[in-house]
């Protein structure tokens, strides 16, 4: 048994897991795991010029159109912390949260490519307040969202918002954590999802990107700290530390349970299989990776070591398995990693579940990459941060 693991696992966890099949090296890739086409462009800044840029990456992965035509597009952004968690006084979306200049350009693409409404979705932070007014106090225009597009509606997932009812998705084939999810209707009733993520180092999970994005699907009033016990809180509030981190308490009984309680409560091994999950529940159809600005040795302003860096770099991909690799490896990481091995050395990888999931491949040799060259374009994260590495200052603020 793998040290980090302080509980008995079950026998589907202990099969999913690399160690359990002597997959933990950088040799295994799962070669029925699907492969995409996947776009870099160098971006020196935020500005008119996203539009543009991005327009050339959707091209370059043959086009957004026969994706979105006809259809209502779910867009998941990241807004990690509230408003005022900045590092110093750098803005937030210039570290911590997607920027709404590539929120904007990609709402304006995929309204031009025939889209029939557009979604914008998060599970603010320890917040039921409508997503316009969490956006207002992070200084955002959020009129300027709403107007990039034909039809664009704003929702806060972590409560019903404009639903009656929480909307179930089971995890086909059954989870590593989770069997199924109770979640926002607007996930159930997108046709397409687009996970448009930040450029981060993670401390639970080595790096967050399209993937991990999909961790604030989860609504508080079921997932979080202060949720209802028998059923969901009628408040958002605080975080998602005790039940999906931690493991102390269950989500809503209203909801799916976990698959076996006495598996590991250790986050760093639960959280990337509640991603994996998530992201075989609720499939990412388009994956955008705002790295004009990320974040070097955490996620945000309560990881003590985490640093701004300018990679100055747009990565977008039709499978998140795929942009998340290039992605990886562009912040000169391996993405062949296992567990426990860096970026992942204080975690299980991600990308490796997801590749055994069979949700994507990691392996560079199998994914197509146009636009920018990743050796020409890389960032190197580490170097920027070197350390003490993920020295956490208490709970991270929005498990």
């Amino acid at each position: 048994m793998h040290p980090a693991i302080k509980h008995p696992i079950g026998r589907r966890q202990w099969l999913a897991s690399a160690a359990g099949l002597g997959l933990s090296g950088r040799a295994w890739s799962n070669p029925a795991a699907p492969a995409s086409r996947v776009s870099i462009a160098r971006c020196e800044d935020y500005g008119p010029a996203i539009y543009p840029t991005l327009k050339t990456m959707f091209d370059q992965l043959g086009g957004i159109a026969g994706l979105v035509k006809g259809k209502t597009v779910g867009i998941k952004v990241n807004l990690t912390g509230g408003p005022r968690n900045r590092i110093g006084n750098i803005p937030i979306e210039r570290s911590a949260y997607t920027h709404p200049d590539v929120v904007g350009a990609a709402v304006r693409l995929i309204s031009e490519a025939g889209a029939t409404c557009v979604r914008i979705l998060e599970g603010c932070y320890s917040c039921g307040d409508p997503l316009g007014e969490f956006m207002y106090d992070a200084g955002w225009d959020p009129m300027a969202l709403v107007n990039a597009g034909r039809r664009v509606e704003l929702e806060n997932t972590n409560v019903l918002g404009s639903g009656k009812r929480y909307h179930r998705r089971m995890t086909p084939g059954g989870g590593l954590i989770f069997p199924g999810f109770d979640l926002n209707h607007a996930y159930d009733e997108s046709d397409v999802i687009v996970s448009i993520a930040k450029m981060k180092e993670h401390a639970t999970c080595g790096i967050t990107l399209a993937m991990k994005n999909m961790f604030g699907i989860t609504p508080v009033t079921i997932y979080g700290d202060q949720a209802g016990k028998d059923e969901p809180s009628p408040d958002a509030t605080g975080g998602r530390g005790v039940v999906m981190h931690q493991g102390r308490r269950g989500p809503s009984l209203s909801a799916p349970q976990e698959i076996d309680p006495s598996s590991s409560r250790d986050d760093k091994w639960r959280v990337p299989r509640i991603v994996v999950d998530l992201c075989a529940a609720v499939p990412i159809h388009l994956s955008i990776i705002d790295g004009i600005d990320g974040l070097a040795g955490g996620e945000g302003s309560w990881v003590s070591v985490s640093k701004h860096v300018r990679p100055r770099l747009l990565v977008a991909g039709l499978n998140p398995v795929s942009t998340d690799a290039v992605s990886a490896a562009l912040m000169g990481f391996d993405p062949m990693a296992g567990h426990r091995q860096i970026p992942f050395e204080q975690c299980d990888s991600t990308l490796l579940l997801a590749e055994q999931r069979g949700l994507g491949t990691r392996d560079l040799r199998r994914i197509e990459v146009a636009g920018a060259a990743i050796e020409q374009a890389k960032f190197d994260f580490r170097s920027a941060s070197p350390g003490p590495w993920r020295r956490v200052r208490g709970q991270a603020a929005n498990p």
